[in-house]
């Protein structure tokens, strides 16, 4: 800043009212552009940590997650990131790959920059516990949830997702609707199976627990959950199937194509998750159940904003809607 000073020909004072935009300061026109061309002709760049410790502000949110190189990874960044901007912030990402002492490391990395705020990402709907340091600036949790209940956090809304997606199958005219479930311990298949059952009591249709068989998330599971319900005597074999993921969607097409059945003329099929690369490419393409990651993403970025600032949050846990996508597996 010295050499900025002597280059402009004016004090060091004078040079931090400028870079600071300082309100009050009355810098007249001619010297705040001698200022600006001796930093612009020197390169000269402020030095952010000392400004972050003055100002006790340092304009960056951090992000620590697994999902970096998963297929929701530039959903989650893109809602943060684009709300951030929208704010004039920046934001530090760090990738955990689920790794407890990566993620502690990140989380000091992220302190010592002086980050104003934390969003925290998993990969999968479950409970987590972070190490205490994440108490000492504003932390919010995307797609999981504290296990001490201390922390806010955004979730997807499983059960009303599970609710659309069987409601989308009944109002095609089906009754006899197989769900291929996720592990059945997990917050995710706990909250869709609830909206299954809602769904199909609505309708005035008894729940048939011999229709809800686990997937366990793979293609594999599925296509072997499928083949059971498929299997089973014409009067009795389901007419849909609702599956807990789109991996899972995938390997019942390959049962329900084994068997000489059409998609959807003969069973139709419901997914979770729009992982694009699957459900866009399936034939027929799989009508599904988005998960909402962006929307977290800018959700999260909000309520951090609020907690910086200071400001009470409307509640501590937020829920976001899974929006149906049609295509023409119903």
């Amino acid at each position: 800043m010295s050499d900025v000073a002597r280059h402009a020909g004016v004090s060091r004072t004078t040079v931090s009212f400028v870079l600071n935009d300082k309100p009050g300061a009355a810098i007249p026109e001619e010297t705040r552009r001698r200022i600006l061309e001796a930093i612009d002709e020197l390169g000269y760049r402020p030095n952010a940590g000392a400004r972050a410790l003055a100002a006790n502000r340092s304009g960056w949110f951090g992000l620590i997650t697994e999902i970096v190189t998963g297929p929701f990874a530039t959903e989650v960044i893109t809602g943060a990131q684009s709300r951030a901007w929208g704010d004039r912030r920046f934001l530090l990402i760090a990738a955990s790959e689920g790794d407890p002492a990566q993620e502690a490391a990140a989380l000091d990395q992220m302190l010592e920059h002086r980050v104003e705020g934390l969003l925290y990402a998993t990969t999968w709907h479950r409970a987590v516990t972070l190490p205490k340091a994440a108490r000492e600036v504003p932390t919010v949790l995307v797609n999981c949830y504290d296990a001490e209940g201390e922390l806010p956090c955004i979730l997807p809304d499983e059960v009303s997702g599970g609710y659309k997606a069987t409601r989308r199958l009944l109002d095609a005219g089906h009754t006899r609707i197989g769900f291929i479930n996720l592990d059945p311990a997990i917050p995710a298949a706990i909250g869709r199976r609830e909206g299954y059952e809602r769904a199909l009591r609505e309708a005035g249709i008894t729940p048939d627990p011999s229709l809800v068989v686990p997937g366990w998330a793979t293609a594999d599971s599925a296509y072997t959950a499928a083949c059971e319900l498929l299997d089973r005597p014409a009067g009795d074999r389901p007419t849909a199937l609702f599956c807990g993921n789109d991996r899972m969607a995938m390997g019942a097409y390959d049962a329900i194509k084994e068997r000489g059945l059409r998609i959807p003329h003969d069973v139709a099929v419901v997914g979770f998750d729009n992982q694009e690369l699957i459900a866009a490419y399936l034939r027929p393409k799989l009508t599904t159940l988005a998960l909402p990651f962006e929307a977290m993403g800018t959700k999260g970025i909000d309520m951090l904003a609020a907690l910086a600032a200071g400001q009470p949050l409307d509640t501590r846990q937020v829920t976001i809607d899974c929006p149906l996508l049609e295509r023409s597996s119903v």
